[in-house]
């Protein structure tokens, strides 16, 4: 009996010494990795905000060449480009002409691709799946082989120089994809709320409108920022096909400062910051609903 005892309490004195040990290496290991994982996301914030940073340091340095020796800026900073640029400039006029034409690319691009990813989400025609892997196709083409006949095809409309002609053709890009991203959506909200809202006496298209378009938010929200983006820093059709410079979108307007025997660096990157702003600001307006709106989708269609 006594040597059962003494057995025993041997192992009860020595088990809680070993917990201690053992915990205290997991909560190392867990210092280590929280060290490590903190570190790598800083190191790569550092690498996503550098080239930012770079931009706006830039413009300011008051000479077009201070690119070529940037230590000298910090001790001559101004923001005598942002004032040229705002007053010599047709920057305004860019600016409005670019949020006519973004704003209506998101607004007919996201209602054409909503209605088209429904259709093939909730009904049955002939081919529907064919029909999708279609709108793909006309993705395949690289800008220079379409750039002709759009500008055949805008011409005969009498859309040349038109916001409407650029809008329709930015939308052709914006379309297939924000259909593609809002029918993995669609598919992902339950069929059983259309037949709901059949039973209540909507029509399809009052079901669409009222029961399926407030819960699928997040993916509007997304497919708005698509094409918001395509839109607002899309170089080579806005050069084709708008040719009166007060109607130059921003980035058509940013190349006014690089001539063939000259380039104003300086006030180049003024613009750019500047740019940037209404971005930022649809970025912000959106971002609530943008996680959610990419990651949704990925488990069904």
């Amino acid at each position: 009996m006594s040597t059962t005892t003494v057995e025993t309490s041997a192992d009860a004195t020595e088990r809680p010494a070993a917990g201690p040990a053992k915990g205290t290496g997991r909560g190392q290991r867990g210092i280590v990795t929280s060290l490590a994982s903190h570190g790598v996301l800083i190191t790569a914030s550092l690498i996503a905000l550098f080239p930012i940073a770079w931009l706006v340091y830039l413009s300011l340095g008051p000479d077009k060449d201070d690119y070529l020796h940037p230590g000298g800026i910090w001790s001559k900073m101004t923001l005598d480009n942002y004032s040229f640029v705002l007053q010599n400039t047709n920057f305004f006029d860019w600016l409005k002409s670019s949020l006519i034409v973004s704003l209506g690319t998101t607004v007919i691009g996201v209602m054409i691709a909503a209605t088209t990813g429904y259709a093939v989400s909730r009904m049955r025609f002939p081919a529907y799946r064919k029909f999708m892997w279609v709108l793909l196709v006309t993705q395949m083409f690289p800008v220079a082989v379409l750039m002709v006949p759009m500008y055949q095809i805008l011409s005969d409309l009498q859309l040349i120089d038109t916001y409407l002609g650029l809008i329709l053709v930015y939308c052709t890009t914006a379309v297939p994809y924000c259909a593609w991203l809002l029918k993995g959506y669609f598919d992902t909200i339950p069929f059983e709320i259309d037949e709901a809202g059949r039973v209540d006496g909507l029509s399809p298209f009052g079901t669409f409108a009222r029961l399926i378009l407030p819960l699928a938010k997040p993916g509007l929200a997304v497919a708005a920022f698509y094409s918001f983006i395509t839109a607002f820093g899309e170089v080579a059709f806005a050069t084709t096909f708008l040719l009166d410079d007060e109607k130059y979108t921003l980035a058509v307007g940013l190349q006014s400062f690089v001539s063939e025997h000259d380039a104003q660096r300086n006030l180049m990157a003024a613009t750019a910051v500047l740019i940037a702003i209404p971005v930022s600001a649809f970025f912000y307006l959106v971002q609530k609903n943008l996680v959610t709106g990419l990651t949704a989708g990925g488990t069904k269609g």
